[in-house]
């Protein structure tokens, strides 16, 4: 259902499967060239510090976004959403979905790196208490761009805590 006074899509987010990675690999080349490969994915599903989910809208995947455990920080390793289907807010609610299943394992911090360029991604994970907290020069293999490294507070304190059930507000309707 797409609210277009709201730009929001609401998506059904569910762990990955071996069977979405053809899907998968094809939005990755997409969004993002030949980065990640099917046995890529593969080996992700396989790794017990990974976790890793799809959005599904109308039962086709329309994104993907994951994250590996690292003792009590999660560390977002990639989010995408097909360019047909980028704008309606899919991001963001994989996103919130990350977040969610990384406290329910047990993390307390977040961290991701992202493209300096990225000034829209930028944005989404300030919204969500991801701050800059340094760069990483050169960190983009394909064309040397540099990377902001972002982390949030601890994620189980309340007033992060009350932020995320805020932002979590429009998408539960």
């Amino acid at each position: 259902m797409i609210d277009r006074e709201r730009r929001i899509e609401t998506v059904t987010a569910r762990p990955m499967t071996h069977d979405d990675i053809p899907t998968v690999v094809q939005v990755e080349k997409l969004c993002f060239g030949d980065r990640w490969t099917a046995s890529a994915f593969a080996a992700e599903l396989d790794n017990p510090t990974s976790t890793y989910i799809v959005a599904e809208k109308d039962g086709q995947v329309v994104g993907y976004a994951g994250f590996w455990l690292i003792l009590e920080e999660a560390h977002i390793t990639t989010i995408a959403v097909h360019p047909g289907s980028q704008g309606l807010k899919i991001g963001e609610q994989l996103l919130l979905r990350l977040i969610q299943a990384a406290a329910e394992r047990g993390a307390k911090w977040m961290t991701l790196e992202v493209r300096v360029s990225n000034v829209v991604a930028q944005r989404l994970y300030e919204k969500y208490g991801f701050t800059s907290l340094g760069k990483r020069r050169g960190y983009y293999q394909d064309d040397g761009e540099d990377a902001l490294v972002m982390w949030t507070e601890n994620i189980w304190q309340p007033p992060y805590r009350e932020r995320l059930a805020r932002l979590a507000e429009p998408f539960d309707r």
